[in-house]
């Protein structure tokens, strides 16, 4: 059996990781899960799945979960939590769940003891990029991505030469708001945010998808995942999530990977690759789909993804910041504190007052961080 840890369990992610498991009985061994707040759910997870290591966010939590848990479990709490989780099990693989840079440590602990990364942190990339893909080749483990539009890009490359490649396309849905001018958004409410026409996820990845923050994090991590310059990255709207991303060549050839929106297919390919599984998804039927639409990217309608390929052109701690300041916007218009176009105006006002540190180490990079979510909190 292939032993797998997951930090980020009660997470939409995190469910649907544990969702492919039950699917595969036999082929997995869970060593290890962290979660957050939802200890409901989590003392479920671990008396389903008894995991050897078991960690929450907090002393408190622990304290409360302790009692629904088998004895021999051993639970831990907070970001030491999660470094036991990912890197001090016997797993073979983490599957990085956690929304946020809170999975940073972690998913650095767990590659320098030489566990492969299912990734679907996006933040790790975003923030730490040159440290993440470096520990990785030092160590030969492999990154595989689990969002939908890096895997349809991995899955396009296989057995190809990046070299002949001239560009790859990320699709975008467009979220919530996709049809909406900048005048509607003005008034647009957390529960109209929340409602995406596609995919199920998360609060914060939801309102990343509306912003199109969630795109511009795709694209940094596109650039790390793949080694490719942003100039040969692109961004296309599509809004039936069909063609999860494709890849031009230089001969003019096209490969693009297809499927019905469902999150379980790249989770499952992540963690049976190089193979392919049979999986519970709906097969896709172009006939009753009929139709596929696409539109160039409006820069202008949504300036967070101008920004996110501004940051990533000028790298170091830029991309980090640009996270965190967005993370603090997303939490405050989720509380009703702001609306939804002051995201965007946080995270550009936070941008302009930053000094960039090119190559920070992980130190400069928490720096950094702390600085911008006070910066955001602040305006």
């Amino acid at each position: 059996m292939k032993k797998i840890a997951l930090i980020g369990s009660t997470g939409s992610i995190g469910t649907q990781t544990l969702d492919v498991v039950r699917q595969h009985p036999g082929q997995f061994e869970i060593t290890g899960l962290a979660a957050g707040g939802n200890i409901g759910l989590f003392a479920e997870q671990v008396n389903r799945f008894r995991p050897k290591k078991a960690s929450v966010a907090t002393k408190e939590l622990a304290e409360r979960v302790r009692p629904q848990l088998p004895e021999d479990v051993q639970l831990y709490y907070g970001e030491q939590g999660l470094i036991e989780v990912a890197a001090g099990t016997e797993a073979e693989t983490v599957v990085t769940a956690i929304v946020g840079s809170a999975g940073l440590p972690a998913t650095i602990a767990a590659i320098e003891a030489g566990k492969h990364i299912a990734l679907a942190n996006k933040e790790t990339l975003v923030t730490a990029g040159h440290l993440v893909t470096e520990a990785a080749g030092r160590k030969g483990v492999a990154l595989l991505p689990v969002d939908s539009e890096h895997s349809a890009i991995f899955q396009c490359l296989n057995g190809e030469r990046i070299e002949e490649v001239r560009q790859i396309t990320l699709t975008a849905s467009g979220g919530s708001f996709r049809d909406l001018t900048r005048e509607e958004l003005r008034n647009v409410t957390v529960e109209d945010a929340l409602k995406h026409p596609n995919w199920s996820m998360g609060a914060k990845i939801t309102i990343d998808s509306a912003t199109m923050v969630n795109k511009g994090l795709e694209v940094i991590e596109a650039h790390w995942l793949f080694g490719l310059p942003y100039e040969q990255i692109g961004v296309l709207l599509h809004p039936e999530s069909i063609i999860h991303s494709f890849v031009e060549y230089r001969d003019g050839s096209v490969i693009a990977q297809l499927g019905t929106p469902d999150m379980r297919v790249p989770i499952q390919y992540a963690l049976s690759y190089p193979r392919r599984w049979p999986s519970e998804a709906k097969r896709l039927s172009l006939a009753e789909v009929g139709k596929l639409h696409f539109r160039e990217m409006d820069y202008n309608r949504f300036p967070c993804l101008r920004l996110a390929f501004e940051c990533g052109k000028i790298g170091g701690t830029a991309t980090c910041v640009y996270n965190a300041a967005n993370e603090v916007a997303v939490a405050r218009f989720l509380s009703g504190n702001i609306s939804f176009l002051q995201i965007e105006t946080i995270i550009e006002t936070v941008l302009s007052k930053h000094d960039v540190q090119e190559e920070p180490d992980l130190e400069g990079i928490r720096s950094a961080d702390r600085w911008a979510r006070n910066m955001a909190e602040s305006l």
